[in-house]
């Protein structure tokens, strides 16, 4: 509310007045002013209607919010907390960093280096251990392996680590295990070996069963097989997906919610069995245990105008595509006929010496 009036003398500090338009009382004070001469005829007074404070109940909800308020400004005043990086930790003393580095899992392994490379750079420790013992044997179980613990293997096989690859392939990072630091290490190190175990893998195979073929079909026939969004159907013809998603429905979620962990899982999966058992177990698995078909319509490629297949290289196959035990079997072979031909070398030199 605005008042208005004017005086030729000087005014008083305190006005206070009451209006008929508010029932509230109105109060105005006015500067001290010091007016020897009034410089103008109109003087402009302000008046603002206050409404009376009123004490609210003795168990309002407002005021007891209003008093907790006050008292946390007061006893608990915000505190800057440091982020954890910079956070000081003591360092190890000379004895612990020695049986740290003696009993990590990637020194003790000297015979493998790529397998000891993808080991955890420490112990597994009892929240491992649970999972393990809880889980283990179902993925064994599905993958067709033996239920026996591997590290009953004698020290010469690389299999006698696979109990400790299969939990690390099964640890996404989206799952709460792949925080902790050696789990997260293990696990990427094996998907990112997977995934190029994976494309040397049909990379082979193709070359082999289509000798004539460009590039570019054979690409879309990997990708009909391993492309992202068909590795939830490979996983769920296996009956791992209780094991990716303990507690939730893998068909119900999202697929940016679904794939990434399929395929994080998928990779290290294949990481683990390559490093293991080598390429005949990963094509026995791709084809047996998950139920790939090459010639499925679904990764089929594109109806180009090229030459008809014949393979005119391989006269004990000519006439028939080669299968996955026939590539696994023809690479033993040529493995072996490598084997001899160095050794052949070796004992020509000898003899010449």
């Amino acid at each position: 509310m605005e008042l208005s009036s004017s005086f030729a003398s000087l005014v008083s500090d305190n006005i206070s007045f009451s209006s008929a338009i508010s029932p509230f009382p109105l109060q105005s004070s006015l500067k001290t002013l010091k007016l020897t001469k009034p410089t103008s005829q109109n003087l402009r007074i302000l008046a603002v209607a206050v409404e009376p404070q009123q004490d609210l109940p003795h168990n309002s909800p407002q005021k007891l919010l209003k008093e907790l308020a006050e008292r946390k400004k007061v006893t608990s005043p915000k505190k800057k907390v440091p982020p954890k990086k910079f956070i000081l930790r003591p360092p190890l003393d000379d004895k612990k960093l020695v049986d740290r580095f003696l009993k990590s899992p990637q020194l003790s392994l000297k015979s493998f280096p790529l397998l000891s490379s993808c080991l955890p750079p420490s112990r597994l420790n009892n929240a491992d251990q649970t999972w393990i013992d809880e889980y283990l044997l179902e993925a064994k179980q599905a993958l067709g392996y033996s239920l026996e613990p591997s590290d009953q293997l004698g020290d010469d096989n690389p299999a006698k680590h696979f109990d400790t690859l299969l939990y690390l392939a099964f640890q996404h990072p989206f799952c709460e295990r792949n925080k902790a630091r050696h789990v997260r290490a293990g696990h990427s190190r094996l998907c990112f070996l997977g995934q190029f175990v994976l494309e040397l893998a049909f990379c082979e195979f193709f070359l082999q069963r289509y000798p004539r073929e460009s590039p570019a079909p054979m690409r879309e026939r990997v990708f009909g097989l391993i492309g992202r969004r068909n590795l939830p159907k490979w996983i769920k013809a296996a009956s791992l997906q209780n094991l990716i998603f303990p507690f939730d429905e893998m068909d119900r979620l999202i697929r940016k919610e679904r794939e990434p962990p399929v395929k994080s899982v998928f990779w290290a999966l294949f990481g683990a069995i390559y490093l293991c058992f080598g390429f005949p177990e990963v094509y026995r698995v791709l084809f047996e245990v998950f139920g790939m078909d090459p010639e499925d319509k679904e990764c089929q490629p594109k109806l180009r105008r090229q030459l008809e297949d014949v393979d005119y290289v391989s006269v004990e196959f000519e006439g028939n595509k080669l299968t996955w035990q026939d590539v696994a079997a023809y690479k033993a072979s040529f493995i072996l006929l490598s084997f001899h031909s160095v050794t052949n070398k070796t004992e020509n030199n000898k003899k010449e010496t």
